[in-house]
């Protein structure tokens, strides 16, 4: 499945992930966080190279869940209460890498955020809004 676009960090044709993939099935893979801030933490990744999730196929879709499903598994032993799953989608939404990807971030009692959502950005957003 070579659908690597030039330069796409995240296509894995290129070679140039500075880590290893978790696990890897025939649609996607998985990495875990590089970021400090959020060390236990994932992204799974589409092996075809697409920018968005709008973009992806039926085939695709159907193989989330089992790429979903054995990332959730893959953090069992951290014994989360909770994630929080989320897709940026192009640079106003904060989307850095071009190429489809999903984080995947466990959730705990006690945690400084604990109980705050992505919904808490919509609502402290400061513009105009038309009616």
């Amino acid at each position: 499945m070579n659908t690597a676009q030039p330069a796409c960090r995240f296509c894995l044709d290129n070679q140039l992930l500075v880590d290893q993939p978790i696990f890897v099935t025939d649609d996607f893979y998985m990495l875990g966080s590089i970021d400090p801030m959020l060390p236990v933490a994932g992204m799974i990744i589409p092996r075809r190279h697409s920018e968005s999730p709008f973009d992806m196929t039926a085939e695709e879709w159907a193989g989330f869940a089992d790429a979903l499903s054995r990332a959730k598994a893959h953090f069992a032993d951290h014994r989360p209460d909770g994630f929080t799953l989320g897709w940026n989608v192009g640079a106003v939404a904060a989307q850095h890498v071009f190429h489809t990807h999903c984080h995947i971030i466990p959730r705990f009692k006690g945690e400084p955020n604990e109980g705050v959502g992505i919904r808490r950005v919509l609502r402290t957003a400061a513009w105009p809004v038309d009616a």
